[in-house]
């Protein structure tokens, strides 16, 4: 699968994988501050931005798959890794199972699982029948804070414009995934050092579930971004970014 891409920045790769329903343009708060330090390797997963939907369903291993065929066709055998939502469930599957390609992890607003298989279900069901507009509203309201909402109502907008634009197969297909995705028993696999970031606001993945994640890793850290909603590195950009570098930077920090 061949998903459209982006490159930022110079000195030790980093991998960003994108929640559900985003573009890579989720991650333009962080091009600067990321980018100083890092080569960001941005994509669209199935059926978002510039990548192609093709029929689903689609699982955690075969997204996974496509960023394992990105890394392979950029010439990068070792990266850091950092996903948001559906994106840190498949980082964690890198990090479990090509553990060699994985120096270091950022998995952020995720649990083990992500609301229940028959949510999934639905949601699919909504989406290939009536498209991603039927369901926007709803998303919206978990991904930011009422008050970020208020103060950052141009924010919001690209955010749902992006949405709307995502193909109907290529959204429900990602949610198929989610129907049978647990990252309970790939978790143990995980050796590279890693951040697990939780939005103290996140109805989605609330801080309990980050600590179930970390509590699972071997070498894992845990830290809540206050007044953060779903979307972290758009609700809280700097503070998302910071916790990234410190944690990259290992201990040269």
């Amino acid at each position: 699968m061949r998903v459209h891409h982006r490159i930022d920045g110079a000195g030790a790769p980093l991998l960003l994988v994108n929640s559900l329903g985003t573009a890579l343009e989720l991650w333009e708060p962080q091009v600067v501050p990321l980018g100083f330090r890092h080569r960001l390797v941005r994509y669209d997963q199935r059926g978002h931005g510039g990548t192609p939907a093709p029929n689903g369903p689609y699982t955690i291993e075969a997204l996974a798959g496509d960023a394992i065929e990105l890394l392979d066709r950029l010439g990068l055998e070792r990266v850091g890794v950092c996903g948001l939502s559906i994106g840190g469930a498949v980082a964690v599957w890198i990090a479990a199972n090509a553990a060699d390609r994985v120096d270091r992890l950022v998995v952020a607003s995720a649990g083990p699982r992500f609301a229940t298989p028959e949510t999934w279900i639905e949601r699919a069901a909504i989406v290939r029948a009536e498209g991603t507009e039927a369901v926007v509203d709803g998303i919206i309201e978990r991904w930011f804070t009422p008050a970020f909402a208020a103060e950052h109502r141009d924010v919001v907008a690209r955010f749902r414009t992006a949405f709307c634009a995502v193909s109907r197969e290529g959204y429900a297909a990602c949610c198929d995934a989610l129907v049978e995705w647990d990252a309970t028993p790939h978790l143990r696999r995980v050796l590279a050092p890693t951040l697990i970031l939780s939005g103290s606001e996140d109805t989605v993945a609330p801080p309990g579930r980050g600590r179930e994640l970390a509590d699972g890793v071997g070498d894992a850290r845990h830290v809540v971004l206050e007044d953060c909603a779903h979307l972290a590195s758009a609700n809280q950009p700097a503070a998302f970014a910071d916790a990234v570098l410190v944690h990259l930077a290992g201990d040269a920090a």
